[in-house]
């Protein structure tokens, strides 16, 4: 009897252990599709909208903007920055693109419609990755802690520090916004992970290292890492890809907002 008494209050115990400290998932996928593209990219932002996709590539003196109708063709319309100008994050929000500069403080505006440079406004320390969700755009600087912006000065709005599983999920870089997560490319290692964008915590994420094996079967450069994450809202999955690979694939993970429904023809 004395061990029936303490039952029920074990149960009540492991109930209110909070959501967050719970271990993140090592989430599968289902690999869709894949298509080639050259090898010279050294992918720093991706977004795809509808038919068209939008890429930014770094390196100083090699940076550059495009815009492109199929990602193993030429692009259609191509920005290349200041040769003292490193490319960094991508998003889209409003009819326009921002792009990150690594270090130079600055987030520069161009129109989607044909890559005119609008406007140019600034930041403290590092830019790594962007994307938008809603009325906001959210960076990354390479740390554990992510800053959601207001498109129009890039003020900060809040920060979010990113835990969970008893990791500390630092060197965060490529962002995309995708079935209500954030999902993030982490510098130097295979995994993009899902972030819950109210609390920070880690809810999963999906190992593309048979990805980057696959693209790079001899090893490949030391930078050669994966970075790329776009939404494909059509087709249900997200395309990945990584710095100076040969190849996009579009994945869908089983599980964290996506299921296992056929894909759509866009």
């Amino acid at each position: 009897m004395k061990h029936l008494f303490w039952l029920p209050l074990l149960v009540l115990l492991l109930l209110s252990v909070p959501l967050q400290a719970q271990s993140p998932i090592d989430t599968p996928f289902t690999l869709l599709e894949q298509k080639a593209r050259p090898a010279d990219h050294f992918t720093q932002g991706l977004v795809k909208d509808g038919a068209r996709w939008y890429e930014s590539s770094g390196l100083f003196g090699q940076s550059w903007l495009a815009e492109y109708t199929d990602p193993g063709a030429d692009p259609v319309r191509r920005v290349w920055l200041a040769s003292n100008r490193f490319a960094e994050g991508l998003a889209l929000y409003d009819k326009k693109l921002y792009l990150l500069t690594y270090k130079a403080g600055e987030v520069q505006v161009y129109r989607q419609s044909d890559l005119k440079h609008l406007e140019t406004l600034s930041y403290a320390g590092e830019g790594w990755g962007l994307t938008s969700h809603a009325n906001q755009l959210i960076m990354s600087n390479g740390s554990d802690t992510l800053t959601f912006r207001d498109p129009q000065t890039f003020t900060i709005i809040r920060s979010l520090p990113v835990y969970g599983g008893g990791i500390r999920w630092s060197r965060l870089n490529e962002l995309e916004y995708a079935q209500g997560l954030i999902w993030a490319n982490i510098w130097l290692d295979d995994r993009i992970v899902a972030i819950d964008p109210q609390s920070g915590v880690v809810k999963g994420w999906v190992n593309l290292q048979t990805l980057r094996k696959d693209s790079l079967p001899g090893g490949g450069q030391v930078d050669a890492v994966a970075n790329g994450i776009a939404w494909d809202r059509a087709r249900n999955g997200l395309w990945v890809t990584g710095k100076f690979w040969p190849k996009l694939y579009l994945i869908r993970p089983q599980g964290l907002g996506f299921d296992d429904e056929e894909p759509k023809l866009e």
